[in-house]
């Protein structure tokens, strides 16, 4: 049974972002909300963000709010932040697999791919 997961990173002072809040959509065409939750400590969240029946092909949207784990971390940066809310929109095509989707996050810069 496949399943979606994700973790950040915070490239910038090199550990877990904690705290994160991470939003899940499905496009079609709309945005439909289908998952809310926070990073740990070790920059995951506790359980896969969509999984079982739901976990269908498709395509999704991550919203992963940094700015507010930013503004926490360093209250001196300037605003409006450079990166605040990063929106990661990707396809789903084989809902038997394990999609892992990362985030890679600094102030200034991001970066994700397809993990296992």
């Amino acid at each position: 049974m496949g399943r979606l997961t994700t973790h950040v990173l915070d490239t910038a002072l090199g550990q877990p972002a904690t705290a994160v809040e991470v939003v899940l959509y499905r496009v079609n065409p709309e945005l439909q909300e289908l998952a809310r939750a926070r990073t740990n400590q070790d920059g995951r969240l506790d359980h896969p963000i969509l999984e079982g029946d739901d976990f269908v092909a498709g395509v999704y949207q991550l919203v992963f709010r940094a700015g507010s784990y930013f503004r926490n971390q360093s209250p001196d940066l300037a605003e409006p932040l450079f990166v605040d809310e990063v929106v990661l929109r990707f396809g789903i095509n084989r809902p038997d697999q394990h999609y892992h989707v990362p985030l890679l996050v600094s102030p200034f810069s991001y970066s994700t791919y397809r993990g296992s």
